[in-house]
C-alpha cells in the first residue's frame, strides 16, 4: 500500500479587509470592512463561510475523510479546497474495492486507504460520510483509538449520549470526551439555523413544514436516474417512479403511522438541537427533480407577537443566513441560487393572517454543503480552535 502523503500547508494571505483575531476564549473579531452582529442565542460565534475561516493562522489538522469518493465526501474536499483549509495529514478512506485507487486533492495525489490504515495513522478527526452501517461498525473503533468522529449518517443522531450539532447554535456543548459527534440531517440543518434565533426571541409553539428535497439527498443513483430520464436513456431506478417531470411525497421509508423516516428525523432532530421537546412540529417530505438543494415552506406559531421588520433584521444579522426577499423584483430563495453555496437562504417572509403570532417563510440551502459537508467542516474548525482534539 502506498505511503500516506501529507498535504502542504500554504500560508493564507489575507487582505487588510480580513484581519481575524483568535483570542483564547475564541471570540472572533472582524475589521469594520466586515461587521457581524452576534445575537444572544449564539453560544459561540462560528465563522460564517465564506467571509473568513479560523484556519487563517494555519492551525494544523490531521484529517481522515471516510467515504471520500461519495457525493458528500467529494463535497467535503471541495469545501476544504475552496476555503483553503489544507490538513497537514490527509487520509481518504473508502470501501475495500476502492482501496489503493488514486484521489486528487489540493493538487496532490493521494491514495484511498482502509479503515485499519486510517486508524493506525492517528488522525485527530475523521469525518464519516459512508452510510449508517459503516458508521455503526467503524465510528466506535476510531473513537476507541482517540480519534474524534463527525458522522453524517443517521446512526448516532438520536442517541442521548451523542451530541447533535449545528455549530452556530450549540457547538458549546462539545467537550474533549465527545469522540462521536452527529451531523444532523440535511433538511434539519437549514431549518434549525432559521428557527434558533426566532425561538430565542419569540418562543416557538408549533411548526408546519413541507420540504422539497433534491435528488442529491438520495445519492448518486438518484442523480443518475434523473440524468438518464432527461436524456431518454433507460437505466437503473433509485425511486419507484420516474423523477423527471414529476415529484412524489415520499422521502425515506414509510413508518407504521404513515409518516416517513425523513419526516421523523425532521421532528426529532429539531427538538434535540433546540433542546426544547415542547415544540410541536409536523412535516411532509416531497422529492423533486432538482439537484441544487432542498427547499422548505415553513409556518411557525410563536408564543409572543412580532413585527415583520424585526424578523427581517433578526434573520439578516444571523451568521450563515442570507435573506433574499424583494418581491417587487422577484427576488426569493431558489435551489438554482443555493447550489454550491455554504449559506442558508430565506425569503417570502410574511405574517400568517389566519391565526395570531404566526409567520410564513421559505428556506433553501444546498443539502450537500451546509446540509452536510460545510456543517461537518465547521464542527472540525470548532474542535481545533477550542483544543478539543
Amino acid at each position: 500500500m502506498p505511503a500516506l502523503l501529507p498535504a502542504c500547508c500554504p500560508p493564507v494571505t489575507l487582505s487588510p479587509c480580513y484581519p481575524v483575531t483568535l483570542l483564547p476564549c475564541y471570540p472572533v473579531t472582524l475589521s469594520p470592512c466586515h461587521p457581524v452582529t452576534l445575537l444572544p442565542f449564539h453560544d459561540l460565534p462560528i465563522s460564517p463561510f465564506p467571509n473568513f475561516h479560523i484556519f487563517a493562522k494555519n492551525i494544523p489538522m490531521k484529517l481522515a475523510v471516510v467515504g471520500a469518493t461519495g457525493l458528500v465526501g467529494r463535497e467535503i474536499l471541495k469545501v476544504l479546497d475552496e476555503h483553503k483549509i489544507y490538513p497537514e495529514l490527509f487520509i481518504p478512506v473508502a470501501s475495500p474495492k476502492s482501496a489503493g485507487l488514486p484521489l486528487e486533492f489540493n493538487k496532490t495525489r493521494y491514495f484511498i486507504h482502509s479503515h485499519e490504515e486510517a486508524i493506525a495513522a492517528k488522525p485527530q478527526i475523521a469525518i464519516f460520510s459512508a452510510g449508517g452501517g459503516t458508521s455503526k461498525e467503524w465510528a466506535p473503533r476510531y473513537a476507541a483509538a482517540g480519534i474524534t468522529v463527525i458522522d453524517n449518517s443517521s446512526a448516532w443522531r438520536m442517541n442521548p449520549e451523542i451530541p447533535l450539532v449545528v455549530p452556530e447554535i450549540n457547538a458549546s456543548i462539545l467537550t474533549r470526551e465527545h469522540k462521536i459527534i452527529a451531523n444532523p440531517n440535511c433538511s434539519t440543518i437549514q431549518l434549525v439555523l432559521v428557527l434558533a434565533p426566532l425561538h430565542a426571541k419569540y418562543g416557538i409553539k408549533r411548526i408546519v413544514v413541507s420540504t422539497y428535497q433534491s435528488v442529491t439527498g438520495t445519492g448518486a443513483k438518484a442523480v443518475k436516474q434523473l440524468e438518464n430520464e432527461r436524456a431518454g436513456i433507460a437505466g437503473e431506478m433509485a425511486y419507484p417512479y420516474p423523477i423527471d417531470m414529476n415529484l412524489f411525497p415520499h422521502g425515506g421509508d414509510f413508518q407504521d403511522d404513515g409518516s416517513t423516516s425523513e419526516e421523523v428525523k425532521l421532528v426529532n432532530e429539531t427538538r434535540k438541537i433546540l433542546n426544547d421537546y415542547s415544540i410541536r412540529l409536523t412535516g411532509t417530505v416531497v422529492r423533486v427533480p432538482v439537484v441544487g438543494g432542498h427547499s422548505e415552506s415553513v409556518n411557525i406559531e410563536f408564543s409572543r407577537d412580532f413585527e415583520i421588520r424585526d424578523i427581517f433584521d433578526l434573520l439578516g444579522s444571523t451568521p450563515g443566513i442570507i435573506v433574499r426577499d424583494d418581491i417587487k423584483n422577484n427576488i426569493y430563495p431558489m435551489p438554482l441560487e443555493a447550489l454550491g453555496k455554504d449559506e442558508v437562504f430565506v425569503g417570502r417572509i410574511r405574517r400568517d393572517e389566519s391565526q395570531p403570532n404566526s409567520l410564513n417563510l421559505f428556506v433553501v440551502a444546498d443539502n450537500l454543503r451546509k446540509g452536510a459537508a460545510t456543517n461537518a467542516v465547521q464542527i472540525a474548525e470548532y474542535l481545533l480552535a477550542k483544543g478539543l482534539v
